[in-house]
């Protein structure tokens, strides 16, 4: 009788560690979940998951870059004009969290407990592979596109803690359609308003 033990290294294993993850964030949470675990859940010893992925954060954002269809999302933004531009991302940023994206996504967003968390997900997920896209379409002075993304995130990350996270009402249970409108607005005098210039 073959010897059950963990899984040998070799080609898919990496993918396995993958999967074994990305089902355990979505039903146990960021916090809930050990590498330990992944690994037992994976067959494989736990220095083979740091090998892979590095840390337990790295390993999460690794499995939401996977769930997240950026090309698609890119294509969307970019298929209508700069002054809806705002709107458009906040309407996919709801897809996103409330699984119009798709089921793992939404869940993985949701295992994010603190609002730091919340805006390193927009910032080194969301935004990475389409903020130069949407910048290069708005056509920001280079000198301004840092704080203009800056400020997108800012507002991005505070409506997925309120909105999700916290469940602050009315906005938690607000129609869709009044989030885009209203939040999409502040975004888009983010991108292409007028930036004040500060008092000397």
């Amino acid at each position: 009788m073959a010897r059950i033990g963990r899984r040998p290294v070799g080609s898919g294993t990496r993918e396995i560690i993958l999967a074994a993850a990305r089902d355990a964030f979505a039903a146990r949470g960021f916090g809930g979940v050990t590498i330990r675990q992944i690994a037992s859940t994976a067959a494989v010893d736990p220095a083979l998951v740091h090998h892979y992925f590095g840390t337990k954060e790295q390993l999460f954002l690794t499995v939401l870059r996977s769930a997240v269809d950026a090309d698609r999302i890119l294509a969307q933004l970019l298929a209508g004009g700069v002054d809806t531009l705002g709107e458009r991302i906040v309407a996919q940023f709801l897809r996103l969290w409330e699984g119009g994206a798709g089921a793992n996504a939404s869940a993985l967003l949701r295992t994010a407990a603190t609002a730091d968390q919340i805006a390193r997900l927009v910032r080194e997920v969301l935004f990475p592979d389409v903020v130069d896209a949407v910048m290069s379409k708005c056509g920001l002075d280079p000198g301004e596109a840092p704080l203009r993304v800056a400020l997108a995130v800012s507002q991005l990350s505070g409506l997925a803690f309120t909105r999700y996270l916290v469940g602050l009402e009315p906005l938690a249970t607000a129609p869709a359609d009044t989030v885009i409108c209203t939040v999409g607005a502040t975004l888009q005098r983010y991108l292409t308003g007028e930036l004040p210039v500060p008092n000397r």
